[in-house]
């Protein structure tokens, strides 16, 4: 009898002993759930839409031509004085003293020695010199016929050169044919541009972009579009920091933006970076960059 109640008293301890660890547990492990259990909003970049100009481009490439260009041949017998080449000369400045005449620059220029194709037997005896003007330079291009509506003379055009990369030469449109051309099914156009500095050189390759619409447009980084399927949407913001899944229409990328065609007004708020983070109807806790 007594060993059945030590044996029972031995029992009633361990279960009071388990039952204290499990409800200490439980308390100890609501307190951190309490504390810790509720993460702040995450913190996330945010912009307000803004309006950018926005234009379409049609991509090209030409070679760049002098505005002016003057040939003289010259017999090597009635070379007076040696001739200096790759210099620039003044309008009315000698070129080339003769025994029979002087060559004096019918315009402002640079001097040029321009070899004859193959005939050694005429390069032997001749020589032929360029008086060339790159003051200002021309490029002749073709526009595919579909665009041909939209290129107007005086549209601008940004014009790279091979030899300076980093540089954006200004020009405009010159001129442009009248008619398509029925083989290429393009419109001839010529390119103008200044080169005061003599930067680029007459028969350079030029990558020519031409812009027309240009036109200004609600804008957003390209950094919040959300894309699905064929539906694009970004995360707008509310005053009280609650973001709202909603669907756009967008146009072209420019330089890190999207064309906002509708969907959004200006000055609203919305998610820039940092999607991954956001979830519709969630919190967070908006970053002005």
């Amino acid at each position: 009898m007594k060993r059945s109640t030590k044996f029972t008293s031995i029992i009633l301890i361990l279960f009071i002993i388990i039952a204290s660890v499990i409800i200490g547990r439980m308390m100890i492990g609501n307190h951190f759930a309490k504390k810790f259990g509720k993460r702040p909003p995450p913190g996330i970049i945010v912009k307000l839409v803004e309006e950018r100009l926005f234009q379409n481009k049609i991509e090209t490439f030409g070679t760049a031509v002098p505005f002016r260009t003057k040939s003289y041949k010259i017999e090597k017998y009635e070379i007076v004085e040696p001739l200096i080449f790759n210099r620039k000369v003044k309008k009315g400045q000698l070129i080339a003293k003769l025994k029979t005449r002087n060559l004096i620059a019918a315009f402002e220029g640079v001097m040029s020695k321009r070899n004859f194709s193959d005939d050694i037997n005429v390069s032997e005896s001749s020589i032929l010199i360029n008086l060339e003007d790159s003051s200002s330079i021309y490029v002749d291009v073709n526009i595919p016929e579909v665009y041909s509506s939209f290129v107007k003379k005086n549209l601008n055009v940004d014009v790279k050169f091979s030899g300076n990369n980093d540089k954006i030469y200004p020009g405009i449109i010159d001129s442009t044919d009248s008619r398509i051309n029925v083989e290429k099914r393009s419109m001839a156009a010529r390119v103008k541009l200044k080169n005061d500095n003599l930067e680029i050189l007459p028969g350079s390759l030029l990558e020519i972009s031409i812009k027309y619409n240009e036109r200004v447009s609600l804008s957003v980084p390209d950094t919040s579009i959300i894309l699905e399927g064929d539906k694009t949407y970004v995360y707008k913001v509310s005053d009280k920091n609650i973001t709202d899944k909603s669907e756009i229409k967008i146009g072209i990328r420019a330089n890190g933006y999207v064309e906002v065609i509708s969907g959004l007004q200006i000055d609203e708020i919305i998610v820039a970076e940092g999607l991954k983070k956001v979830r519709p109807k969630g919190k967070i806790n908006p970053i002005k960059k």
